[in-house]
């Protein structure tokens, strides 16, 4: 008996000593897991402040996120912008007993013990908490083996004991929603509400919020777009457990589990999609320029694609939506089928241009496609590369019924893709310079050359308004003083005299008023005015007016001969409406750090062009050009009443069309063409600015106007008149005006 209670004692004792000393391996082990003697452990800094990749946000001035840059699409969210049901659906799916744990389940982890690892069951469960996956997302570790795995499951009890005492519950919960992958490029609760919901997280309904936990099990076999069947039926999974846990009721669930998968508001969170596309290309410009030149704390330049800065925009989200919508409308539904019909033939769509002249450009396209550029940085030979672009092959094509599946070879696609044309639009807002609108063309991923910054085109008539301003500023003319509408000639150094022709022969003849002339775009009137004048007095008030673009003085400049970009030409009709001062177009307002911080803030130059009473009459002039003239359209068609003024543009050959709407708050240029001259409308008919531009601003105001909530951001009032303005006394102008507007004289310069 003594012998059997000795052993008895020392098999006691050796048992103690193996559980004393299996239980200090266990402290060694996590003390030097949690010291980093095993490998990267996470400081306590790194734990206040963990490293992701955050997308640069753009923001709209109605705080609506127009895009983000980023290696990652990612953005955080607070608890607060998280919606309950959100919250309820992640916690009973992924984490029961979340509330009851300090980052480890115990009773989890002992069911995956007894039934996963030892019985065999792999349907009973996992037993990560869900701070033990937020470990694992904040600090992954790619390269794992058989021996390393054990270590990293250890290492993720740690980090997740260690989180549990520096974050509360719902700073888990948040951050763990910021981290996980969603697929289609959606990193992020916030951008996932946005891609396959457009809405925010916190909008998000209980079969939305159920549909995108699901989708953490496996982000491919349970994504909604691709596999909606799987959706369905993981997304009912999630539901099921939401009852269980009592976070909906039985009516709840029939009632939301009977719900179909709808994708209708899915978006590609990709910057060729979405609202804004040229204008976010435009900014991600001049913010790479903007992070060279400005440094962290630590003293490394921003990156634009990973620190997570917040750009506020001028830009308003309903008004470029709205904008966006009336382009693509009347180009989809009018302007290019007229165009296709007229475009026969087998130089088609170029216009008096020859096989040479028609080959060399396609030549050029050629070489300016990325298909070229690509082969030539393979080291592909001309030769092999002018066989690859005769050679039919599967492609997508654009078309405005949606993209198209089509075999062609790449030279034909670049031949059909010149078929279309082209749209730029501009919106500002006069008295601060702020761009609310901003569309460089059609569509960014098959057209992708910005027709408002990078684009200059001849802008005709448009450019008439800055010929008048001088004689009303200069010369004392007022908007009924009376012109001969007879062919002017003017003498130039070396050449030719310059003689332009009317497009029309109304009044031909006759005295005719400042204001008719310019309602009807009279060049004779332009062309004496000029006279009067000089080329380099227009350029010099241009510049004035916010345009940069060369301009040669010369006679013709009075008919719009100069090439300007839609945005400088909008800024500088702004000055009318802003009362003879320009304020220089201004994109962003304020940039802040991941955290909130502002980096820097910018605010627009101002200039004084003109005074307010010739900046008020040149109004009331254009005003003419609406409710009697070139633009009266948008009265008898469009039946839009409130004060407008505008001007109408066509250039030689209706190579391009503009229009200019201006309103007491909102600025808008529109420009219309093809992607060369060459391509244009065969009449005048069709061709003109009337026809193509301004019906866009007729459909985009009308929008605009309809909608109640833009009311006291967009007035519909009439311009303000200045206190000292008088109205025009014509008196004796007339006779003023005859006595030096003898025809057909020279003008020597």
């Amino acid at each position: 008996m003594d012998k059997n209670k000795e052993n008895n004692s020392s098999g006691r004792k050796k048992i103690w000593i193996c559980y004393i000393v299996a239980l200090a391996l266990v402290v060694a082990v996590f003390v030097g897991i949690s010291s980093g003697i095993f490998g990267f452990m996470p400081s306590f800094e790194e734990l206040e402040n963990p490293e992701s990749s955050l997308a640069t946000e753009i923001i709209s001035s109605d705080q609506q996120i127009l895009g983000t840059y980023y290696v990652e699409n990612r953005s955080n969210v607070n608890y607060s912008d998280l919606a309950p049901c959100l919250v309820n659906a992640l916690v009973a799916t992924e984490d029961a007993r979340f509330y009851n744990h300090s980052g480890i389940d115990i009773r989890s982890l002992a069911r995956v013990i007894g039934k996963t690892i030892i019985g065999g069951h792999s349907s009973s469960g996992g037993g990560s908490t869900i701070t033990q996956q937020l470990a694992k997302n904040l600090f992954p570790r790619k390269k794992q083996n058989k021996i390393t795995i054990a270590f990293r499951k250890l290492k993720e009890w740690v980090i997740a004991i260690k989180l549990e005492r520096n974050y509360t519950k719902e700073e888990i919960i948040a951050m763990y929603f910021n981290t996980v992958d969603f697929g289609n490029n959606a990193f992020g609760i916030k951008t996932a509400a946005v891609t396959y919901f457009g809405k925010s997280a916190s909008e998000l309904k209980v079969d939305e919020a159920a549909i995108l936990v699901g989708m953490l099990k496996a982000t491919s076999r349970y994504n909604p777009v691709q596999n909606p069947e799987n959706s369905f039926k993981r997304r009912n999974i999630v539901l099921s457990q939401m009852y269980k846990n009592e976070y909906i009721s039985k009516e709840e669930y029939d009632h939301y589990s009977s719900l179909p998968i709808d994708m209708s508001k899915f978006t590609k969170q990709n910057h060729q999609y979405g609202l804004a596309t040229y204008m976010r290309e435009h900014l991600r410009m001049w913010l790479g320029a903007w992070c060279k030149g400005h440094r962290k704390p630590n003293g490394q330049e921003y990156n634009l694609y990973k620190d997570g800065l917040k750009v506020y925009t001028t830009v308003h989200s309903k008004v470029q939506r709205y904008a966006e919508e009336a382009v693509a409308e009347w180009m989809s539904k009018e302007i290019q089928p007229a165009f296709f019909k007229q475009s026969t033939g087998r130089n088609a769509p170029f216009i008096d241009i020859s096989e040479e002249e028609i080959n060399r450009e396609m030549r050029r396209a050629m070489r300016n496609s990325d298909r070229y550029r690509s082969m030539k940085e393979d080291g592909k030979s001309e030769k092999e590369i002018e066989k690859a672009f005769h050679t039919k092959v599967k492609m997508r094509v654009f078309s405005w019924n949606g993209e198209k599946d089509t075999v062609m070879s790449p030279w034909d696609s670049l031949r059909y893709h010149k078929f279309f044309l082209h749209a730029g639009l501009i919106s500002i807002e006069p008295q601060t310079g702020y761009i609310r609108a901003y569309i460089g063309g059609i569509n960014y991923k098959y057209f992708q050359y910005d027709n408002v910054s990078s684009g200059r085109r001849q802008v005709g008539s448009t450019f008439k308004p800055f010929i008048y301003t001088l004689a009303i500023q200069e010369r004392n003319y007022k908007p009924c003083t009376k012109i001969p509408n007879v062919q002017v000639c003017i003498s130039q150094p070396n050449q030719p005299d310059w003689c332009p022709k009317n497009s029309s022969t109304a009044h031909e003849g006759e005295m005719v008023t400042l204001g008719w002339a310019l309602a009807n775009s009279v060049n004779f009137v332009s062309a004496y005015l000029m006279k009067q004048i000089s080329p380099q007095a227009v350029i010099d008030l241009a510049r004035h007016c916010g345009i940069t673009a060369p301009m040669e003085a010369v006679p013709s400049l009075c008919l719009g001969t100069a090439d300007i970009s839609v945005k400088e030409m909008a800024s500088a009709m702004s000055t009318f409406a802003n009362k003879g001062i320009h304020v220089e177009p201004l994109l962003v307002t304020r940039i802040e750090d991941r955290n909130g911080v502002v980096l820097e803030e910018f605010s627009p130059t101002k200039e004084e062009a003109m005074s307010e009473n010739t900046a008020y009459t040149m109004i009331d002039l254009m005003k003419h050009v609406v409710d009697e003239g070139t633009a009266g359209r948008l009265r008898y068609k469009y039946g839009i009443t409130q004060p407008i003024a505008g001007k109408t543009g066509t250039t030689q050959n209706n190579s391009d069309g503009w229009f200019m709407g201006l309103t007491p708050d909102l600025v808008t240029g529109i420009w219309v063409g093809g992607e060369v001259r060459s391509i244009h409308f065969r009449s005048t008919a069709l061709g003109q600015g009337a026809n193509t531009a301004l019906p866009i601003w007729g459909i985009y105001m009308k929008k605009i106007y309809s909608d109640p909530a833009l009311k006291d951001e967009i007035s519909q009032e009439d311009f303000e008149k200045p206190e000292n303005y008088v109205p025009s006394d014509c008196a004796g102008t007339e006779d003023e005006v005859l006595e030096d507007s003898s025809t057909q004289q020279s003008f020597e310069m």
